[in-house]
């Protein structure tokens, strides 16, 4: 019956994730939301296990912490507000058009863990995420239009892990990473005579499943210290698609495409330290490697020959992050933390469709212990984002029929998440074993 109940859940879960939007506020188009509880920290010492059953999306060994048959959902609310205003250096043709607009678009991003004790050594697990998303939407008609009117990408990854407790103070963990991804992305095409705020859209479409994996490893010297280091590996997506092409506003060509496209691997570090019986403080760091994903062609499955790019040339991203939680008494723990995140979109590669820059963010959370099986968690973050520039034209990594386009982009963002956690128990204690004496 429990084992039923949790198949449930897990696929409860799953069926959400499908449903959910996604928007991308980790850097880049990454979704670091995955644990209302870690949230409330800044998801720091996540990959110690401060975020439950659901730090397996940063170390699947943490679920060895937990006895018995644990199930968590998740379900955060992002909600982006982001402009770019024209500025100077704009074609002037383009730059009457106006401004973008909010281009944030909010979304529900779910996520699922469950773990299961089989014994005093092993435990199994199974995470449904979404670890990569992006949606934005400026103004139809605007300055930029050329470079992009809509964006989106939606990911889901399924991810069942073994977790093996070595002995009292180290815990290992690894899985497959089964991962879909597609995406959706659309632009103005400049058409000679017409003007440009009766431009036709362009669009290009695409989706894969590939598989990766998730690896990590606890480390418990002594009570009170947790220290955790976990790994997801890049996933290779062989994206089939198409790609639309005006060629008179009302004679849209369609060809199909394909594209290769590597996920950046992530590296999580966490450390969680008991300062009194009823204080723990944590510490995380993160990285993402977002760099290997360079400038991915889209190629013409007819012709088999380039068609077109995108010139992402992300660097790499790093997070830095320290929280704490405080037990007010057995039911209610209060939560808070800090973190810094180096963007890995800069002025040298920003785009209207993800104008990103380096966050900060600020976080709260709490739980409160309903009984001894249900724990409700509450998160809520405000993230403020640099105020950054960015160009695109001739010379630039963007450049669509050499039209210069500037803007400042002025963000912020606000996230709030809820959660629960159910313990099932621990499994029946082995039998002892008979003790034989010799006459």
């Amino acid at each position: 019956m429990k084992t039923l109940l949790g198949v449930r859940i897990g696929a409860a879960a799953l069926v959400a994730t499908l449903m959910g939007g996604t928007a991308a506020f980790a850097g880049a188009f990454g979704l670091r939301e995955q644990s209302t509880q870690a949230q409330g920290q800044a998801f720091a010492g996540a990959a110690a296990g401060s975020g439950g059953v659901s730090s397996m999306f940063w170390n699947p060994a943490v679920i060895t912490m937990r006895p018995g048959f644990i199930a968590e959902q998740n379900l955060t609310y992002i909600a982006p507000s982001a402009t770019i205003a024209t500025a100077p250096g704009t074609n002037p043709v383009f730059a009457r058009l106006g401004d973008s607009g909010d281009i944030g678009q909010g979304a529900a991003v779910p996520a699922g863990a469950n773990s299961y004790q089989v014994n005093d050594r092993l435990w199994l697990g199974i995470a449904t995420d979404a670890p990569f998303g992006l949606a934005t939407k400026p103004n139809q008609v605007w300055a930029g239009e050329a470079y992009g009117r809509s964006s989106r990408i939606f990911s889901l990854a399924i991810n069942p892990v073994v977790a093996f407790k070595v002995n009292e103070w180290l815990s290992v963990g690894a899985g497959p990473n089964i991962e879909y991804f597609r995406l959706t992305l659309r632009q103005a095409t400049p058409i000679p005579g017409l003007l440009p705020q009766n431009y036709p859209s362009s669009f290009l479409k695409g989706e894969s499943w590939g598989v990766g994996f998730t690896a990590g490893a606890t480390v418990t010297p002594w009570e009170g210290t947790a220290f955790g280091i976990g790994y997801r590996s890049s996933v290779h997506h062989d994206i089939d698609g198409s790609i639309g092409v005006p060629i008179l506003a009302l004679a849209p060509v369609a060809g199909q495409v394909r594209a290769s496209l590597n996920t950046p691997d992530k590296l999580s570090v966490g450390l969680t330290q008991a300062v009194s019986p009823v204080a723990r403080v944590s510490l995380g760091f993160e990285w993402d490697n977002w760099s290997r994903l360079g400038t991915v062609g889209i190629v013409s499955k007819t012709l088999g020959v380039p068609v077109n790019a995108l010139p992402l040339n992300y660097k790499d991203g790093f997070l830095y992050s320290i929280g704490g939680e405080y037990d007010v008494n057995p039911a209610l723990t209060l939560r808070a933390g800090f973190g810094y995140e180096t963007s890995p979109i800069d002025f040298t590669n920003r785009s209207v469709r993800l104008p990103d820059g380096d966050r900060y963010s600020a976080n709260v959370g709490a739980s409160y212990r309903w009984n001894d099986r249900l724990t409700l968690n509450i998160a809520y973050s405000h993230l403020f984002l640099d105020r950054s520039r960015l160009l695109a034209g001739l010379g630039r990594d963007y450049n669509v029929g050499n039209i210069a386009f500037a803007g400042l982009v002025d963000s912020s963002v606000d996230i709030v998440s809820v959660g629960f956690r159910y313990a099932f128990g621990a499994p029946p204690a082995p039998a002892p074993v008979p003790l034989v004496r010799k006459n």
